[in-house]
């Protein structure tokens, strides 16, 4: 059940992802939404929403992690585009995110 002809848009490496992806900002923020915003995000990949944009700074980390849990087994389908924190978050919590590029990507590197 995929969205039939997606448009897709070449980045500078020259790889093509959708010009239409899924974005996470708010998810993770209430444990009561989590299967909802899994399930979201799964569906999304169905039909062929396979650029997901995320950062670390969404519910602190979390958004990546549930990422990760939504894209389990299916990570070579996936193109994850991941933000460092902004000029909207203080300057320790940039430092932090620049210091610990492994432990984001590893959250959305689901087993």
């Amino acid at each position: 059940m995929a969205i039939a002809a997606m448009r897709r848009v070449a980045l500078p490496s020259g790889e093509r992802v959708p010009a239409l992806g899924q974005g996470t900002w708010y998810f993770a923020e209430d444990p009561r939404r989590r299967q909802d915003e899994i399930a979201a995000l799964r569906l999304g990949l169905e039909l062929g929403l396979t650029l997901i944009d995320t950062a670390e700074m969404y519910a602190d980390g979390a958004a990546e992690e549930l990422v990760g849990e939504a894209i389990a087994g299916r990570r070579d389908q996936v193109f994850v585009g991941q933000r460092r924190a902004g000029s909207r978050v203080s300057a320790a919590h940039r430092a932090a995110a620049a210091r610990d590029p492994v432990t984001r990507r590893r959250r959305c590197s689901a087993p």
